[in-house]
Protein backbone atom coordinates (compact mmCIF):
# COMPACT_ATOMS: atom_id res chain seq x y z
CA UNK A 1 0.00 0.00 0.00
CA UNK A 2 1.36 3.30 -1.10
CA UNK A 3 2.25 5.94 1.58
CA UNK A 4 -0.02 9.14 1.65
CA UNK A 5 1.99 11.79 0.57
CA UNK A 6 2.41 15.09 2.12
CA UNK A 7 -0.34 17.86 0.81
CA UNK A 8 1.48 21.10 1.86
CA UNK A 9 4.57 22.80 -0.11
CA UNK A 10 7.96 21.38 0.32
CA UNK A 11 11.14 21.58 -0.85
CA UNK A 12 12.27 21.17 -4.51
CA UNK A 13 14.03 17.84 -5.11
CA UNK A 14 17.24 17.17 -6.66
CA UNK A 15 18.18 13.54 -7.51
CA UNK A 16 21.59 12.17 -8.96
CA UNK A 17 22.83 8.15 -8.68
CA UNK A 18 26.22 10.32 -6.82
CA UNK A 19 27.75 13.57 -6.53
CA UNK A 20 27.80 15.45 -10.06
CA UNK A 21 24.44 16.83 -9.11
CA UNK A 22 25.50 18.83 -6.89
CA UNK A 23 27.08 21.64 -9.84
CA UNK A 24 23.30 21.45 -10.91
CA UNK A 25 21.99 22.55 -7.17
CA UNK A 26 24.71 24.69 -7.08
CA UNK A 27 22.71 26.74 -9.97
CA UNK A 28 20.28 26.30 -8.57
CA UNK A 29 21.18 27.61 -5.26
CA UNK A 30 23.01 30.77 -7.10
CA UNK A 31 20.39 32.25 -9.59
CA UNK A 32 16.96 30.89 -7.30
CA UNK A 33 18.43 30.97 -3.57
CA UNK A 34 14.86 31.82 -2.10
CA UNK A 35 13.81 28.04 -2.79
CA UNK A 36 14.38 25.46 -0.20
CA UNK A 37 16.40 21.85 -1.57
CA UNK A 38 16.56 18.65 -0.85
CA UNK A 39 19.61 17.03 -2.35
CA UNK A 40 19.33 13.33 -2.40
CA UNK A 41 22.29 11.21 -3.61
CA UNK A 42 22.30 7.48 -4.68
CA UNK A 43 25.99 6.88 -3.34
CA UNK A 44 25.64 3.79 -2.31
CA UNK A 45 25.00 2.56 -5.77
CA UNK A 46 26.46 4.74 -7.69
CA UNK A 47 28.14 4.75 -10.70
CA UNK A 48 24.67 4.31 -12.72
CA UNK A 49 26.26 4.28 -16.11
CA UNK A 50 27.29 1.03 -16.41
CA UNK A 51 23.79 -0.05 -15.29
CA UNK A 52 20.90 -1.42 -17.25
CA UNK A 53 17.86 0.51 -18.14
CA UNK A 54 15.81 -1.77 -16.04
CA UNK A 55 17.90 -1.14 -13.05
CA UNK A 56 18.17 2.29 -13.54
CA UNK A 57 14.54 3.32 -13.77
CA UNK A 58 14.14 0.96 -10.89
CA UNK A 59 16.62 2.99 -8.40
CA UNK A 60 15.57 6.31 -9.93
CA UNK A 61 12.05 5.69 -8.99
CA UNK A 62 12.83 4.41 -5.87
CA UNK A 63 14.56 7.79 -4.93
CA UNK A 64 11.65 10.25 -6.59
CA UNK A 65 9.26 8.23 -4.32
CA UNK A 66 11.43 8.84 -1.20
CA UNK A 67 11.68 12.97 -2.41
CA UNK A 68 7.92 12.74 -2.83
CA UNK A 69 7.83 11.32 0.78
CA UNK A 70 9.62 14.21 2.50
CA UNK A 71 7.49 16.61 0.87
CA UNK A 72 8.53 17.02 -2.59
CA UNK A 73 6.15 18.52 -5.47
CA UNK A 74 8.87 18.76 -7.79
CA UNK A 75 11.99 16.49 -8.40
CA UNK A 76 15.24 17.42 -10.71
CA UNK A 77 16.70 14.47 -12.34
CA UNK A 78 20.26 16.29 -11.74
CA UNK A 79 21.60 13.07 -13.58
CA UNK A 80 22.56 12.54 -16.81
CA UNK A 81 21.86 8.78 -16.95
CA UNK A 82 18.93 8.89 -15.12
CA UNK A 83 17.37 11.09 -17.11
CA UNK A 84 18.13 9.51 -19.99
CA UNK A 85 17.12 5.96 -19.08
CA UNK A 86 14.42 6.49 -16.14
CA UNK A 87 12.55 9.83 -16.92
CA UNK A 88 10.00 9.11 -19.54
CA UNK A 89 9.13 5.60 -17.69
CA UNK A 90 8.41 7.65 -14.38
CA UNK A 91 6.38 10.85 -16.51
CA UNK A 92 4.25 8.42 -18.42
CA UNK A 93 3.94 5.05 -16.34
CA UNK A 94 3.95 6.08 -12.77
CA UNK A 95 3.66 9.48 -11.93
CA UNK A 96 -0.21 9.45 -13.12
CA UNK A 97 -0.59 6.81 -10.25
CA UNK A 98 1.52 8.45 -7.66
CA UNK A 99 -0.27 11.92 -7.74
CA UNK A 100 -0.78 13.54 -11.29
CA UNK A 101 0.01 16.80 -9.80
CA UNK A 102 3.57 16.44 -9.00
CA UNK A 103 6.31 16.25 -11.68
CA UNK A 104 9.34 14.95 -12.14
CA UNK A 105 12.21 16.83 -15.08
CA UNK A 106 15.49 15.56 -16.92
CA UNK A 107 18.63 17.84 -17.12
CA UNK A 108 18.83 16.93 -21.16
CA UNK A 109 16.05 18.55 -22.62
CA UNK A 110 17.01 21.82 -21.50
CA UNK A 111 20.64 21.87 -23.11
CA UNK A 112 19.59 19.99 -26.23
CA UNK A 113 17.15 23.04 -26.85
CA UNK A 114 20.12 25.23 -26.62
CA UNK A 115 22.70 23.47 -28.72
CA UNK A 116 21.41 24.96 -32.55
CA UNK A 117 21.93 28.60 -31.47
CA UNK A 118 25.67 27.53 -30.65
CA UNK A 119 26.89 25.29 -33.01
CA UNK A 120 27.09 26.71 -36.78
CA UNK A 121 28.78 23.91 -38.31
CA UNK A 122 26.02 21.75 -37.28
CA UNK A 123 28.00 19.24 -35.73
CA UNK A 124 27.48 18.21 -32.51
CA UNK A 125 29.42 16.03 -29.90
CA UNK A 126 28.49 14.53 -26.83
CA UNK A 127 31.12 13.06 -23.51
CA UNK A 128 29.19 11.07 -21.57
CA UNK A 129 28.67 8.11 -19.27
CA UNK A 130 28.73 4.57 -20.85
CA UNK A 131 25.05 4.71 -20.04
CA UNK A 132 24.28 7.87 -21.69
CA UNK A 133 25.90 7.35 -24.53
CA UNK A 134 24.35 4.13 -25.09
CA UNK A 135 21.36 5.31 -24.57
CA UNK A 136 21.63 7.33 -27.65
CA UNK A 137 19.06 10.17 -25.66
CA UNK A 138 21.24 13.05 -26.92
CA UNK A 139 21.28 11.84 -30.35
CA UNK A 140 17.48 11.50 -30.16
CA UNK A 141 16.28 14.31 -28.58
CA UNK A 142 18.42 16.84 -30.89
CA UNK A 143 17.25 14.76 -34.06
CA UNK A 144 13.51 15.82 -32.85
CA UNK A 145 14.37 19.63 -32.52
CA UNK A 146 16.82 20.01 -35.08
CA UNK A 147 16.77 17.39 -38.12
CA UNK A 148 19.68 18.81 -39.68
CA UNK A 149 22.20 18.45 -36.57
CA UNK A 150 24.50 15.49 -36.53
CA UNK A 151 25.64 14.46 -33.11
CA UNK A 152 28.23 11.95 -32.29
CA UNK A 153 28.79 10.05 -28.77
CA UNK A 154 32.10 9.30 -26.91
CA UNK A 155 32.06 7.31 -23.71
CA UNK A 156 34.25 8.65 -21.16
CA UNK A 157 34.38 6.28 -18.36
CA UNK A 158 37.15 7.08 -16.66
CA UNK A 159 36.69 10.89 -15.57
CA UNK A 160 34.35 10.54 -13.01
CA UNK A 161 36.51 8.71 -11.18
CA UNK A 162 39.26 10.93 -12.04
CA UNK A 163 36.21 14.02 -10.05
CA UNK A 164 35.31 11.96 -7.52
CA UNK A 165 38.97 11.29 -6.81
CA UNK A 166 39.84 15.02 -6.85
CA UNK A 167 42.38 13.90 -9.45
CA UNK A 168 40.47 16.03 -12.11
CA UNK A 169 42.83 19.08 -12.08
CA UNK A 170 46.02 17.16 -11.74
CA UNK A 171 49.00 16.36 -14.23
CA UNK A 172 47.77 12.46 -14.41
CA UNK A 173 44.26 13.21 -15.52
CA UNK A 174 45.73 15.03 -18.94
CA UNK A 175 46.36 11.50 -20.87
CA UNK A 176 42.41 10.66 -20.23
CA UNK A 177 41.25 14.37 -20.91
CA UNK A 178 43.09 14.61 -23.97
CA UNK A 179 42.39 10.68 -24.99
CA UNK A 180 38.48 10.67 -25.61
CA UNK A 181 38.18 14.73 -26.87
CA UNK A 182 41.08 13.36 -29.64
CA UNK A 183 38.82 10.45 -30.01
CA UNK A 184 35.03 12.30 -30.43
CA UNK A 185 37.24 14.68 -32.85
CA UNK A 186 38.47 11.86 -35.04
CA UNK A 187 35.30 10.40 -35.35
CA UNK A 188 33.53 13.74 -36.51
CA UNK A 189 36.45 16.34 -36.98
CA UNK A 190 33.70 19.16 -38.28
CA UNK A 191 32.31 19.25 -34.33
CA UNK A 192 32.30 23.12 -33.33
CA UNK A 193 30.08 22.24 -30.18
CA UNK A 194 30.79 19.54 -27.68
CA UNK A 195 28.05 19.08 -24.60
CA UNK A 196 29.39 18.21 -21.07
CA UNK A 197 26.67 14.59 -20.96
CA UNK A 198 27.32 14.49 -17.22
CA UNK A 199 27.38 16.50 -14.46
CA UNK A 200 30.66 15.57 -13.10
CA UNK A 201 32.78 16.87 -16.00
CA UNK A 202 32.55 20.59 -15.01
CA UNK A 203 35.26 20.20 -12.78
CA UNK A 204 36.96 18.91 -15.66
CA UNK A 205 35.94 21.83 -18.15
CA UNK A 206 39.44 23.31 -17.58
CA UNK A 207 41.37 20.69 -18.62
CA UNK A 208 39.34 19.84 -21.68
CA UNK A 209 39.55 23.33 -23.06
CA UNK A 210 43.51 22.68 -23.11
CA UNK A 211 43.31 20.23 -25.79
CA UNK A 212 40.43 21.48 -27.81
CA UNK A 213 40.98 22.73 -31.57
CA UNK A 214 40.22 26.99 -31.53
CA UNK A 215 36.59 27.13 -32.53
CA UNK A 216 35.58 24.47 -30.61
CA UNK A 217 33.19 25.48 -28.01
CA UNK A 218 32.81 23.60 -24.73
CA UNK A 219 29.03 22.91 -23.17
CA UNK A 220 28.04 22.32 -19.71
CA UNK A 221 25.03 22.31 -18.58
CA UNK A 222 24.22 24.11 -15.53
CA UNK A 223 22.93 27.80 -16.48
CA UNK A 224 20.98 26.02 -18.76
CA UNK A 225 19.30 23.61 -16.84
CA UNK A 226 18.59 26.31 -14.30
CA UNK A 227 17.50 29.10 -16.73
CA UNK A 228 14.47 26.21 -17.76
CA UNK A 229 13.54 25.79 -13.77
CA UNK A 230 13.47 29.35 -13.62
CA UNK A 231 11.20 29.27 -16.86
CA UNK A 232 9.47 26.32 -15.71
CA UNK A 233 8.16 27.64 -12.21
CA UNK A 234 6.92 31.03 -14.04
CA UNK A 235 4.81 29.43 -16.74
CA UNK A 236 3.46 26.88 -13.74
CA UNK A 237 2.33 28.69 -10.76
CA UNK A 238 0.54 26.36 -9.41
CA UNK A 239 3.83 24.49 -8.83
CA UNK A 240 5.57 27.49 -7.59
CA UNK A 241 3.09 27.53 -4.83
CA UNK A 242 3.56 24.15 -3.92
CA UNK A 243 7.45 25.05 -3.62
CA UNK A 244 8.43 26.36 -0.05
CA UNK A 245 10.82 29.25 -0.10
CA UNK A 246 12.99 29.83 3.07
CA UNK A 247 16.42 29.33 1.44
CA UNK A 248 17.35 26.03 2.99
CA UNK A 249 19.04 23.15 1.69
CA UNK A 250 19.49 19.86 3.17
CA UNK A 251 21.11 16.77 2.06
CA UNK A 252 20.70 12.81 2.40
CA UNK A 253 22.97 9.84 1.18
CA UNK A 254 22.64 6.39 0.84
CA UNK A 255 26.36 5.76 1.66
CA UNK A 256 28.31 6.89 4.60
CA UNK A 257 27.75 10.68 5.67
CA UNK A 258 31.38 11.19 5.93
CA UNK A 259 32.14 9.72 2.44
CA UNK A 260 29.21 12.31 1.20
CA UNK A 261 30.82 15.07 3.35
CA UNK A 262 34.09 14.85 2.16
CA UNK A 263 33.03 14.46 -1.54
CA UNK A 264 30.64 17.21 -1.72
CA UNK A 265 33.34 19.65 -0.39
CA UNK A 266 34.69 19.01 -3.85
CA UNK A 267 31.76 20.02 -5.55
CA UNK A 268 30.07 22.70 -2.99
CA UNK A 269 33.67 24.42 -1.48
CA UNK A 270 31.97 24.13 1.57
CA UNK A 271 30.88 21.99 4.65
CA UNK A 272 26.92 20.31 4.26
CA UNK A 273 25.48 18.68 7.03
CA UNK A 274 24.29 15.40 5.58
CA UNK A 275 22.03 12.59 6.90
CA UNK A 276 21.78 8.73 5.72
CA UNK A 277 18.69 7.29 4.25
CA UNK A 278 18.03 4.12 2.42
CA UNK A 279 15.76 3.72 -0.45
CA UNK A 280 13.56 0.64 -1.30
Amino acid sequence: MMTKLPSQPGPIGVFDSGYGGLTILQHFREILPQYDYIYLGDNARTPYGPRSFEVVYEFTLQAVNKLFEMGCHLVILACNTASAKALRNIQQKNLPHIDPNRRVLGIIRPTVEIVNEITKTKHVGVLGTAGTIQSQTYNIEIAKLYPDIVTVGEACPMWVPLVENSEYNQPGADYFVKKYVDNILCKDPQIDTLILGCTHYPLLAPKIKQFLPEGVRLLSQGQYVVKSLQDYLQRHPEMDEKCTKQGRCSFYTTESEAKFAIAASVFLKEKVDVHRITLE
